[in-house]
């Protein structure tokens, strides 16, 4: 043995550094293996960390101890919250990040961690002892390890598309893993073909802004919960610009060289986010599209066209971008480009990741057949935890996005194109708001040993502030003329017999600070007071949310005895055979799977009871 670690990641994106950061804190020797060590932590495609539901992963997976929030708001250049003028169940976070910055600090942050080894190698193949993945083979050496966790992201077998051009690599600059790919395979893993893409990067300088319209509704914000907040860097702008029919035109024009629709690309990309090509194809009367326009740093003139995802030749680009008002003269420093790579089906994997045929090896991020940064993330995090750990880290459907995420991997699938995480797919999403996620998991981070003190402490000093808020709610308020004149003069109407601080605050108008200076209840830190605005004036929905979060838990724990679902008759087909693909364990397991209807349901709750009484 020429060498050996615990845990072996190979990968360092997203889901890698957390992989790899989870399971060295945890106390494991750790060695992340990646062909570039100067990429760690890269982002490979817009340097923007949350968005819609994605935030809401950032803040849980800061709430477990996790790097990605604190390396977010170290390098934010703009903040946003969207879908503000929605319920809160699907309001989010975004940070625009300097795309420089953001790697240079995950870098310092890994290469902090004691008992982290940092190796640039290409792994080659997994070795086995005795059935399990016991390590790696490398160009020159083999290392070994009780556990390998694969993050791969779009390396394996990736091919990019310009046009009708194809080049080898996972992301331009990069190589691809094409024997690492082959070594999967012969092992047995189910490797299928993935797509997705990037936009064109133009030179800042050589576009006119002033033609362009000013994005607004910036706002200050963070994703971490950590009790120190890192020195905030100088905030940038971002443009608004639009597509045109005479460009609609031009793309329809050139269809024929776009290998979207020539064959060429195999694999299938994100259908919420699709190519500018495929966008005026599928809505031929839509007369424009929106682009933002997103500078990728503080340092740097490149220019991220977020909208304007496409795999075209680099001269139609030109011609596209040229078209655009405001990049009439605008250069493009990258053009957009397609990527196919492997991925290995995630319906063989367990609640840990861990393959179910190969003990040993986990697998977490885009190589599940996910997109996105957030969602590797989340990946790495609960890979890295298990295999350190020895046990399964679950986070349940009603706890977090997390749980829905893994959950809806290992027992759905990706559905035939890349995973992304929306409210929607969430069914107690009023109870995980990205406003309570330290409510909801910060304890399960300290008992990992992943939450520092301070961080902690600050933690229990926001619960004892919203206890006492909570307390003073009860104060009774007379409706005397002094009283009602201080409620007037806040705007708040009037009060006609005794009511409580908690009833005023219901009212929909009502914030805290005015009942501070009406009713005299204790000042409190701004986002203590925000969270008991939310707790009061959504108190009825919140307690129903919870009722059937309860409801759903109690079938979750019903635990399937081992069946031969083959046999079972009284169930079709296309059922059976989905039931034995999948081997759900819970009755809540099995109700989740596509292509199980109420009827089958019924039929299965039938037998538990006949096999009980």
């Amino acid at each position: 043995m020429s060498g050996s670690y615990d845990i072996l990641v190979v990968g360092a994106g997203h889901a890698g550094c957390e992989a790899a950061a989870a399971a060295a804190r945890l106390g494991k020797r750790v060695a992340m293996i990646t062909l570039d060590p100067a990429a760690i932590g890269r982002l490979s495609c817009n340097p923007a960390i949350g968005g819609l539901a994605k935030g809401h992963l950032v803040h849980e997976l800061d709430a477990l101890g996790g790097l990605m929030g604190r390396v977010t708001d170290a390098t934010t250049i703009q903040f946003r919250q969207l879908n503000t003028r929605k319920g809160l169940a699907v309001r989010s976070s975004r940070a625009q990040v300097d795309i420089d910055r953001y790697p240079a600090e995950m870098a310092r942050q890994i290469r902090s961690i004691p008992g982290l080894d940092v190796i640039g190698a290409e792994v080659t193949a997994l070795l086995l002892q005795g059935g399990k993945v016991a390590g790696v083979q490398l160009e020159d050496r083999a290392l070994w390890a009780g556990s390998v966790i694969l993050t791969t992201g779009t390396f394996l077998s990736g091919l990019l598309h310009h046009g009708l051009d194809k080049t080898v690599g996972g992301r331009i600059g990069d190589r691809a893993a094409h024997a690492l790919s082959r070594s999967l395979s012969e092992l047995g893993l189910r490797l299928g073909r993935l797509k997705t893409g990037t936009v064109p990067r133009l030179d800042g300088r050589t576009i006119d802004w002033d033609r362009l319209e000013v994005q607004s509704d910036v706002v200050e914000g963070r994703f971490s919960f950590q009790a120190t907040r890192p020195e905030p860097l100088p905030q940038i702008t971002c443009y608004l610009g639009h597509t045109s029919e005479s460009v609609h035109d031009l793309i329809r024009d050139n269809l024929d060289r776009a290998p979207l629709f020539t064959g060429d690309i195999e694999g299938v990309g994100p259908r919420y986010c699709p190519s500018i090509e495929d966008k005026v194809h599928r809505f031929p009367d839509r007369s424009r599209h929106l682009l933002f326009l997103e500078p990728e740093g503080l340092a740097t003139h490149r220019v991220y066209v977020n909208g304007l995802s496409t795999s075209l030749p680099i001269d139609v680009q030109e011609r596209v971008v040229h078209g655009i008002v405001g990049l009439e003269e605008a250069v493009i420093l990258q053009p957009g480009y397609a990527v196919e790579y492997d991925f290995s089906n995630p319906l063989d994997l367990g609640p840990d990741l861990q393959h179910k045929a190969l003990p040993g090896l986990y697998l977490a991020g885009q190589v599940n057949g996910t997109s996105g940064y957030e969602e590797a993330a989340v990946q790495g995090f609960v890979a890295g935890v298990s295999a350190a750990t020895g046990e399964v880290f679950h986070v349940e459907r009603s706890a977090g996005y997390i749980g829905v995420l893994i959950d809806d991997l290992i027992q759905r699938g990706v559905g035939g194109e890349p995973y992304r995480m929306f409210t929607s797919r969430a069914e107690h999403r009023l109870l995980l708001r990205e406003d309570n996620a330290d409510r909801r998991l910060m304890a399960r981070g300290r008992a990992l040993g992943l939450i520092d003190d301070p961080t902690w402490a600050a933690f229990e000093e926001r619960i004892e502030a919203l206890q006492t808020g909570q307390d003073a709610l009860s104060t009774v308020l007379n409706p005397t003329p002094k009283l009602l004149a201080k409620l007037r003069e806040v705007g708040l109407g009037g009060l006609k017999k005794p009511a409580t601080a908690e009833e005023l605050l219901r009212r929909p108008e009502a914030r805290w600070g005015q009942l501070v200076a009406v009713a005299g209840l204790p000042e409190l830190p701004a986002e203590v007071a925000a969270q008991l605005e939310i707790d009061v004036k959504y108190a009825g929905y919140i307690t129903r949310a919870q009722r059937r979060a309860e409801e759903a838990r109690r079938m979750e724990d019903l635990e399937l005895p081992s069946l031969d679902w083959a046999s079972l008759t009284a169930l079709s087909w296309e059922v059976r055979e989905r039931l034995a693909q999948a081997n759900p364990r819970t009755l809540g397991q099995l109700e989740r799977l596509p292509g199980i209807t109420p009827a089958a349901v019924s039929v299965v709750v039938d037998l538990l009871r006949t096999a009980r009484s």
